[in-house]
C-alpha cells in the first residue's frame, strides 16, 4: 500500500532549489496565509490553516514520513500491536520538556488523548472503539481498544483536530495557555494582524535525519510570523514583490507571474487534492438524501473545476475518491453519479424527492479563491435545476463556525489533501460537520477500519466509496494541484501539502 502514496518529493513541479549550504541559526520569516485561524488550539478545529500555525507549537506522539508512513515523534518508537489488535502499547521519550520548563511523562500523555477523545472530532471519532487509556508506568502508555481500529495510529499522527500532548494541568476544555512541546512556541497573537512564534530553546529534536514531518526538527529561525493576507489579489502581489517569504494558497493563475519574478519563485503540488461540498444531512433540505443526488445530478464538476483552475495543468476530472496514483483509488460507485451536468434531470428527480422550493445555503469564502468561483457556477446549475440558492460569502474563519452549527447551512464549500489512510477524511465521522450517520455508512466503515489486513482494507475501502456515492453526504469536484510561492532567500523548505518551518533558514 505504500508504495502507491505520493511522496512528498513527487509533488514539487516547480520551486527553487534549496542550496547545498550549512543552515544557520538567526533571522525572521514572515508566511502569509489565507487568513486569521478561528483558534490556536488543533483538537478543536479540522482547519488546514489552524494545523500550519499550530504543528509548530505542539507535536503528537507520531507524525508522517516523506511516504506518508507512520513515524515517531513524541512515542520513542511504532507502538506495540497484540495480535488481535486491541492493545497499544506506547513508549515515550525520555527528556521531553513542555514549554513551560516541565517534563513530559504518561499522566500528560493520557490527560491529552482523554481530552482529545473528549473535544477532537477525530478524537470522537476513534473514542468508540477505545475501551481504556492508561499509564502503567512514567514512560508508558496503554490503548485498550473494544476492537480492532486500524486507522488508530494514523489519528495519532494526524495534525488536523490533532492529538497533541499538552501538561496534564492544562486540560481545560478551553484553551487559554499555549503550552506544547514544539520548535516554536506562541509569543503574541495579534488578532488580524499576526501570530509571532519564538524559538523554544529547550526543545529535545529528534536525533534521526529530517524525513517529511518526522526526524529531527531543527528551529534555526528567532520568529516565525504567520500574517493574514485574506484578499487572493493582494497574496499574489505581494508573493511576487518577496514582501513574505512564504505565502500560501495562491490562485494557480499566478503561476507564470511567479516563474518570472525576481524575489521568490513558485511551488506547485500536484496532485495535492480535491474540493468538495459537504451536505448538511443532520437537518435543513440537504436533509432528504434524494435531494442531495438530485443536486448532485444538476452540477458540472467539468464546468466547476475549469472555472476555479483555468488549465488542465492545474486540475483533473476524477470522480475516484484517491486518483490513480494511491493504492486505494477505485471507481467504486462512481459511473453515473459524478459530473451529470443535468439540471433538467436534476429537477424532476428533486420534485419527485418532495422538494418544495427550500433554500440551498451555501456557505463558501473568498480566502480560498477557487472554492467562490466553484460556488458561483454551481449555484447557477442549481438555479437552472429549480433550486432556491442562497449564497453565503463569509471570511474563513467565520464559515468554520458556522459550519459546526446544524441550523445555518445546506453545503459548505471545502477542500482536503489525499490522506494517507481514508478513515481520515472528516466526513466518514458522525461528529463532523456534515453528520453522516447511517446504518449503511456504519457497516461500511467499521468494517474497513476493524481490518488490518492492507490488501483487505484496499477492497473494502471501495465499499466505502461505493456507499458515499449511493448515499452523497459529500461531493468530490475532481483533482486540483496547489501553488504557493518562496522567496528566493529561504532555504530547507520542503514542499508539503501542510507547510511547515522548522528546519528552514535564512541564506547568509
Amino acid at each position: 500500500m505504500k508504495s502507491k502514496l505520493v511522496p512528498f518529493a513527487a509533488l514539487l513541479l516547480a520551486a527553487m532549489p534549496n542550496d547545498l549550504v550549512a543552515q544557520e541559526k538567526g533571522g525572521v520569516i514572515n508566511v502569509a496565509t489565507i487568513g486569521e485561524p478561528p483558534t490556536l488550539d488543533p483538537m478543536t478545529s479540522t482547519a488546514d490553516l489552524v494545523g500550519i500555525v499550530t504543528q509548530h507549537m505542539f507535536e503528537t506522539l507520531y507524525t508522517f514520513d516523506k511516504k506518508w508512513s507512520v513515524t515517531p515523534l513524541l512515542a520513542e518508537s511504532l507502538p506495540e500491536i497484540t495480535a488481535d489488535g486491541k492493545t497499544f502499547t506506547v513508549k515515550l521519550r525520555s527528556g521531553i520538556k513542555f514549554q513551560d520548563g516541565t517534563d513530559m511523562d504518561s499522566a500528560d500523555v493520557v490527560a491529552s488523548l482523554n481530552r482529545w477523545t473528549k473535544l477532537a472530532s477525530r478524537g470522537k471519532q476513534a473514542a468508540g472503539f477505545i475501551e481504556s487509556i492508561t499509564a502503567p508506568d512514567s514512560t508508558t502508555v496503554t490503548i485498550q481498544l473494544k476492537q480492532p481500529y486500524a486507522p488508530l495510529s494514523a489519528l495519532l499522527a494526524f495534525n488536523n483536530s490533532a492529538a497533541i500532548i499538552i501538561p496534564s494541568e492544562k486540560q481545560a476544555d478551553t484553551m487559554s495557555e499555549f503550552v506544547g512541546t514544539g520548535p516554536y512556541m506562541l509569543k503574541e497573537r495579534k488578532a488580524d494582524q499576526y501570530i509571532q512564534l519564538v524559538r523554544f530553546d529547550g526543545y529535545q529534536s529528534r536525533s534521526n535525519d529530517s524525513d517529511g514531518y518526522g526526524g529531527a526538527r531543527h528551529a534555526y529561525l528567532d520568529e516565525i510570523r504567520f500574517v493574514p493576507v485574506p484578499d487572493a489579489n493582494t497574496r499574489i502581489e505581494a508573493a511576487v514583490s518577496g514582501q513574505y517569504d512564504y505565502v500560501d494558497a495562491l490562485p494557480v493563475e499566478s503561476f507564470d507571474k511567479l516563474k518570472s519574478a525576481a524575489a521568490t519563485q513558485p511551488m506547485l503540488l500536484k496532485p495535492f487534492g480535491y474540493p468538495v461540498f459537504v451536505f448538511n444531512t443532520a437537518e435543513g433540505a440537504a436533509n432528504n438524501m434524494e435531494v442531495r443526488k438530485a443536486i448532485r445530478q444538476a452540477l458540472s464538476m467539468e464546468d466547476m473545476l475549469a472555472a476555479a483552475f483555468g488549465s488542465t495543468d492545474f486540475y483533473a476530472l476524477e470522480g475516484n475518491i484517491y486518483p490513480s496514483a494511491f493504492a486505494w483509488s477505485t471507481d467504486a460507485g462512481v459511473e453515473g453519479n459524478y459530473n451529470a451536468a443535468d439540471p433538467e434531470g436534476a429537477k424532476a428527480a428533486a420534485t419527485a424527492a418532495g422538494y418544495k422550493g427550500e433554500p440551498i445555503r451555501i456557505l463558501t469564502s473568498r480566502q480560498y479563491e477557487f472554492h467562490y468561483k466553484m460556488a458561483q457556477v454551481a449555484a447557477e446549475y442549481l438555479k437552472l435545476a429549480g433550486f432556491n440558492v442562497d449564497m453565503q460569502v463569509v471570511d474563513w474563519a467565520t464559515l468554520t463556525q458556522r459550519r459546526a452549527d446544524k441550523g445555518l447551512w445546506d453545503i459548505y464549500i471545502t477542500h482536503s489533501p489525499f490522506l494517507p489512510e481514508p478513515g481520515l477524511i472528516g466526513s466518514l465521522s458522525t461528529s463532523s460537520p456534515g453528520w453522516w450517520d447511517t446504518p449503511a455508512r456504519k457497516t461500511a466503515v467499521d468494517t474497513f477500519t476493524a481490518e488490518a489486513d492492507p490488501a483487505k482494507r484496499v477492497a473494502l475501502w471501495a465499499d466505502v466509496q461505493k456507499v458515499i456515492y449511493a448515499e452523497a453526504p459529500f461531493i468530490k469536484i475532481g483533482n486540483f494541484n496547489a501553488v504557493s510561492s518562496i522567496s528566493n532567500k529561504l532555504q530547507g523548505v520542503d514542499p508539503a501539502p501542510w507547510p511547515y518551518f522548522w528546519n528552514a533558514s535564512i541564506k547568509k
